[in-house]
């Protein structure tokens, strides 16, 4: 290969010599003639010599540069057309102008022609066109079977597709080989053995067990049993998507077993998993099964690394199985931390119900049994007409009513040892004024909703049961453990009752045996079941309105009544969950939902059930929440029509998936 740099700094110096050559020679000229001769002849020939040499070197030079540039071109067309790289060029309207012979193969099976030419960008994925819109650089498409790592450039107008099924396939293995914790917990172990001889307990152990053994070696677990109650499953993922593709068939499994117990057996399960370490694996899975139980158990709660929760199960009543001791013991916590704040701060849920105020009152009553300041979150912008009657007899009581205050008035007294107890919720977002929560270390929750998602953040005490009717029979528990410095009065009584009246639907739904004891409490207290109807009564225009929303109600999937509202009309929310309840009583009704606008301008959903569909995960996956019988949700920036649709939508996943949330 010729030294292209140096031929001009070689001719420079071959031009000085024969320079000075000609000079020398002129000189051996002057002094000799004859050997001027000669070295002439010499001269001539070495000039001859070089100029023959420069004209060889450049046309050698001249072969190899055009030798060059057409291997180059070669290289460069056989790159562009045979390297296995997909290229792309497309039109303004994202229609593909020209592709490199490489992706002709990837034509069939996306197109009726033998090439992809002519066709749109949607053609090979519907993700391109929203991602060369949004400016992306790069996005991962699927073709057939082959994996591509798609580069983007926009100006030009051209894609660049990159196989990377290997890589991709590496990263599946490795995803699906990560390890998965899961910790199983038979809810109701201890109550259905307590009245068993060691033969019958022995047998329901072993049943037990090979359900779960059974169940462990079809999916690949690995299955230990680490006390009487509790089993540890160790997997990966790679078995987790198959344990959630049968929706956990293992809860169904063990609770269609037979026992000689009334109750069946229920199993509680949280998994860890993630790409994190074996310790943070087992603390996510010990903090889902306590999610999972403190939604009632009878179900599975997933949280991986990424945050995102999912349930299954979930399907039967929680059953009572709560305590006079945990009972008695969450009292005398509570009373150590009354007794030792400031004052105390009581609040709902916004737009409060019968419960939520009754509660509150009840809560205030055990501040003052332990001589300590308590004060109710009131906003009486944020009353609906269902609470009225009790907040007009609240106020002729001049003592109980100046303990309501407004959420402007509660946070000028709070202090650095300010208790705050809510009450009948659990989210932060749904409290009556969600300010306080930050301005304080001293948090209560009491509560009778099945745990979601969403919680206050680091609460001190925690008293959460849905196996309980209502916070109010919560509430009068704990008032029975409480100093009798100061009794109920009467209209403190009757509030607590009408709570749990309230939320039972007459003691018909969600009603134990702990519940009669709590409004039997109540009425010795001198609760009065007359003011409880008088402060339950309706105005006969909210009864006209309920009726013409009732009248729109459709039957869908044969057993579920779906009735809304219309657009430019406005709901209460109290409203909204009596048409729930009447639709429910209807012949061949199993479940209602009713979709209206509500008067804070979003769109609500009241849920009701019987038990046979779960309205809770349903409500769930609308962002709401409540119970298996009884939920609710509130939408933003939708419409009636469209929230109609996606509950449709969210109701056939529900039962073509096998009842999953």
């Amino acid at each position: 290969m010729p030294d292209l740099q140096k031929k001009p700094d070689l001719n420079r110096h071959l031009w000085i010599i024969y320079a000075v050559s000609i000079i020398l020679l002129a000189l051996v000229w002057f002094n000799s003639w004859t050997i001027g001769l000669v070295m002439t002849f010499f001269v001539a020939a070495s000039f001859y010599y070089s100029v023959q040499r420069e004209k060889m070197l450049q046309s050698e030079t001249e072969q190899y540069i055009s030798t060059l540039s057409y291997r180059i071109k070669k290289v460069g067309e056989e790159a562009l057309l045979e390297m296995p790289i997909g290229i792309i060029l497309y039109s303004e309207d994202y229609k593909i102008e020209w592709t490199n012979s490489y992706l002709n193969q990837f034509a069939e099976g996306l197109t009726d022609e033998e090439t992809l030419v002519g066709c749109f960008l949607h053609a090979l994925s519907d993700e391109l066109i929203p991602m060369i819109k949004e400016n992306k650089q790069e996005v991962w498409i699927s073709l057939g079977d082959v994996m591509f790592q798609t580069t983007i450039k926009r100006e030009e107008r051209l894609l660049y597709l990159f196989d990377r099924t290997k890589q991709a396939g590496i990263e599946n293995r490795y995803y699906a080989e990560q390890t998965m914790l899961a910790i199983i917990y038979l809810d109701n172990y201890e109550e259905i053995t307590q009245t068993m001889d060691d033969t019958m307990k022995s047998q329901l152990n072993s049943q037990v067990t090979a359900a779960l053994n059974d169940w462990s070696h079809q999916y690949g677990l690995y299955l230990k049993r680490t006390s009487q109650e509790r089993f540890l499953a160790v997997g990966n993922n790679a078995i987790l998507e198959k344990l959630e593709a049968g929706n956990f068939d293992v809860l169904d499994i063990v609770r269609e077993m037979n026992t000689e117990q009334n109750n069946p057996v229920t199993l509680s399960i949280g998994v860890g998993a993630g790409n994190i370490s074996l310790p943070q694996l087992g603390q996510l899975a010990q903090s889902n099964l306590d999610l999972a139980l403190g939604r009632g158990g009878d179900q599975v709660a997933i949280k991986d690394d990424s945050g995102k929760v999912r349930f299954y199960g979930g399907k039967t009543n929680p059953m009572e199985k709560r305590t006079r001791v945990r009972a008695r013991v969450i009292s005398h916590a509570l009373k150590g931390l009354i007794q030792a704040s400031d004052n105390v701060i009581i609040m709902g849920h916004k737009a409060p119900d019968m419960d939520a105020i009754g509660a509150a009152m009840g809560v205030l009553n055990i501040c003052k049994r332990n001589e300590v300041d308590g004060y109710i979150i009131f906003d009486p912008d944020d009353v609906h007409t269902g609470v009225n009657r009790l907040i007009e007899a609240i106020k002729e009581d001049e003592n109980l009513w100046e303990s309501f205050i407004s959420p402007d008035e509660a946070e000028a007294m709070m202090t650095e040892r300010t208790l705050v107890i809510v009450v009948d919720t659990h989210r932060p977002f749904m409290v009556a004024y969600d300010k306080l929560l930050n301005k304080t270390d001293y948090k209560v929750v009491i509560d009778h909703h099945r745990r979601g998602e969403d919680f206050i953040e680091n609460p001190t005490l925690v008293y959460m049961e849905p196996y309980a009717s209502s916070t109010a029979e919560l509430v009068t528990e704990l008032l029975e453990y409480q100093p009798k410095k100061r009794k109920l009065s009467m209209l403190e009584a009757t509030a607590l009752l009408a709570g749990i009246i309230v939320d039972t639907k007459s003691f018909t739904l969600r009603t134990g045996s702990r519940t009669f004891d709590a409004a039997s409490y109540l009425r010795s207290k001198g609760a009065d079941t007359v003011l409880v109807q008088r402060f339950m009564k309706e105005d006969l225009e909210v009864y006209v309105k309920r009726s013409r929303l009732i009248e729109q109600t459709t039957v869908y999937r044969g057993s579920i009544a779906i009735a809304k509202g219309e657009e430019d009309v406005a709901y209460d929310s109290v409203l909204i969950a009596q048409a729930a309840d009447t639709l429910l009583t209807m012949s061949g009704i199993n479940a209602s939902f009713v979709i209206t606008k509500r008067t804070d301008d979003r769109v609500g959903i009241s849920a009701r059930s019987l038990g046979d569909v779960n309205v809770q995960v349903i409500m769930e996956r609308m962002n709401g929440g409540g119970h298996l019988t009884n939920a609710a949700t509130q939408i933003e920036d939708t419409t009636v029509k469209d929230a109609e649709i996606l509950l449709k939508e969210i109701i056939d996943e529900y039962f073509e998936g096998g009842e999953t949330s």
